[in-house]
């Protein structure tokens, strides 16, 4: 009959055969061309590397930079008044206490510029003369003044004299474990820590030792490293920290 005659195209005849054949032919699972998993690894590795040091590098080009405007491409004939120091320690991980007992982190004083001196709560004469420098210093920068702090680091448990508090008002006062302090700053041969004022940066490295007993007549020489530091960093620092001043209400 004609309709199975016309079934017989689809199940007889060349075409039947060729499609027999396809299907006695193995079934291949073979896989070509994937990459080797640890090539990949590697290759993640190598590009998480390069990702994260140019994160590094972007953080850390502005400071960079301001050192070498003011270390490098400054008049050869200009010199520095205070030392650079090279290894420029950071801000230790301690917990300090404000004059009226609260608890503040250290590295909260990141995010300024800090001329910093440290003593005992007594504060002799020395130290007395060490925070009237600190606090001229700051006045004598004019408006670039509230980029500067001027810290004290209290080495003891000393009460402070309350002639001096007033004085203290525009300062941020700290309560630090002297172990912390000598472990951090350090002062020039043959002299002692207490003798010096100390320049941090908004990062919180210490980067500038001034001379031992620098008294009235070479601030003025002090005030010109700091105005040139300031004058560096310009284009990527700011005046003020974000939140509040530690040490402050």
């Amino acid at each position: 009959m004609s309709g199975f005659n016309s079934s017989d195209a689809f199940t007889s005849g060349p075409a039947l055969q060729a499609r027999q054949r396809s299907l006695d032919e193995p079934l291949s699972l073979a896989v070509h061309g994937l990459p080797d998993p640890g090539d990949m690894l590697q290759q993640r590795r190598r590009s998480g590397r390069w990702k994260m040091l140019a994160v590094l590098l972007v953080c850390a080009a502005p400071v960079l930079a301001s050192y070498f405007t003011y270390y490098v491409l400054r008049p050869t004939q200009q010199r520095s008044f205070g030392e650079l120091i090279a290894a420029q320690p950071g801000l230790p991980a301690v917990q300090a206490q404000t004059l009226d007992g609260r608890n503040v982190e250290l590295q909260s004083l990141k995010g300024q510029w800090l001329l910093l001196s440290t003593g005992s709560g007594a504060c002799a004469e020395r130290c007395r003369g060490n925070l009237y420098l600190q606090r001229q210093l700051r006045e004598a920068l004019g408006r670039e003044k509230d980029r500067l702090d001027w810290v004290w680091l209290v080495n003891d448990g000393q009460p402070v004299p309350a002639s001096i508090l007033p004085a203290l008002d525009q300062a941020t006062a700290l309560r630090v474990p002297a172990a912390a302090i000598d472990g951090w700053l350090r002062p020039a041969a043959g002299h002692a820590l207490d003798e010096h004022l100390y320049v941090v940066d908004p990062q919180g490295h210490w980067m500038m030792r001034f001379p031992a007993a620098m008294d009235k007549a070479a601030a003025g020489r002090a005030r010109r490293d700091l105005e040139r530091l300031l004058r560096a960093s310009a284009s990527w620092d700011e005046a003020g920290r974000a939140g509040t001043t530690p040490g402050k209400d």
